[in-house]
């Protein structure tokens, strides 16, 4: 976050765009400290203060619940409490990372406040079983469906042909909540006649990611599927490192690196702040300040293309967090 809030702040200034920081306290230390992840307050803050709130990597893997889940999370807090109902999560192969057969440039929307996630923190269990329950409604897939949609129609099209593209990843052919899923996908997609409607059963869009990632433009599914799938799909771009997203409402959104915490490395100066920096360009870009959002986008691309920066086979920069930043911050 520290690296992040230089470079946006370094950017800005040279567009001429001001940019005021508050900080707000959340994660593993705010709940020992509290008994909450997250600061009281902050939520109406959220919704009412601030233009755009950018989140960093919280949590902590030993921090747990009663329960046995972890504590200091703040994805079912924000997420719902927000009504953020489409987590976006571009995952694109950036310059001089590695090669390809196939390019890499796709955007998984996954539905953020349903889906098997919902269960968080009401599931029942005993010695003996547990079960939690996955829910869809009809006006939570077509939202989130209609966004995908209109995400594919401001982009591009899929790498290997220019086609635009929305694929549909469910499980519809085992689970009856996925066939709704699918139903009401297809309903939607008749809506875009300019817009591929694509499907694909969830272990055969995990093959295809590493497979044939250039026929994808964008995947659209439920919140577990989508959580796990954007884990693969970084994986084939240089790591949970190099990968930004959005959480974004009808009246809010919030900006997060794909990943969690790290704490075997923190401190170390090893951390990549790619994700970060990236998502911070996602946040400028949906508060309107495109120009910004793209001069940051292009200095970290720059500093990938000339290998300024390279990665470690477990994704760290050989630079540096500090040298990461200092090589954006040279190319802006």
């Amino acid at each position: 976050m520290d690296s992040t809030r230089e470079v946006l702040a370094a950017a800005a200034s040279r567009d001429g765009l001001a940019v005021e920081f508050g900080d707000e306290r959340g994660g593993a230390a705010t709940y020992l400290e509290t008994g909450e992840p997250l600061v009281t307050g902050a939520l109406e803050r959220f919704r009412n203060e601030y233009d755009a709130v950018l989140k960093g990597p919280v949590g902590l893997p030993e921090v747990r619940k009663p329960d046995g889940t972890e504590a200091g999370v703040l994805g079912g807090v924000l997420r719902n409490a927000l009504d953020t109902y489409a987590n976006v999560r571009p995952v694109r192969l950036l310059p001089g990372v590695r090669d390809s057969a196939s390019p890499i440039d796709y955007v998984i929307v996954r539905e953020n406040t349903e889906g098997l996630y919902l269960s968080r923190g009401s599931g029942v269990r005993n010695e003996r079983a547990a079960s939690d329950q996955l829910l869809m409604t009809r006006v939570g897939v077509e939202r989130i469906v209609r966004f995908a949609f209109e995400t594919a129609r401001a982009r591009n099209g899929a790498p290997s042909d220019g086609v635009r593209r929305v694929t549909c990843v469910d499980k519809s052919n085992v689970l009856r909540s996925f066939a709704f899923f699918r139903d009401v996908f297809d309903e939607i997609a008749a809506d875009y006649p300019d817009v591929e409607a694509d499907h694909r059963y969830t272990d055969a869009a995990a093959h295809d990611l590493v497979a044939d990632p250039g026929h994808f433009d964008v995947l659209v599914t439920e919140n577990f599927v989508g959580d796990m799938l954007s884990d693969l799909g970084a994986a084939t771009v240089g790591g949970l490192g190099t990968c930004p997203s959005g959480n974004i409402g009808e009246r809010t959104a919030y900006f997060e690196p794909v990943h969690g915490s790290a704490p075997s490395i923190a401190g170390q100066d090893a951390a990549n702040p790619t994700s970060q920096l990236l998502t911070a360009a996602m946040l400028l870009d949906h508060v309107g300040a495109t120009g910004t959002a793209k001069r940051i986008t292009g200095a970290v691309e720059a500093a990938y293309a000339d290998g300024a920066v390279r990665l470690n086979p477990n994704g760290t920069p050989t630079c540096g967090t500090q040298g990461v930043t200092a090589a954006v911050l040279s190319r802006l």
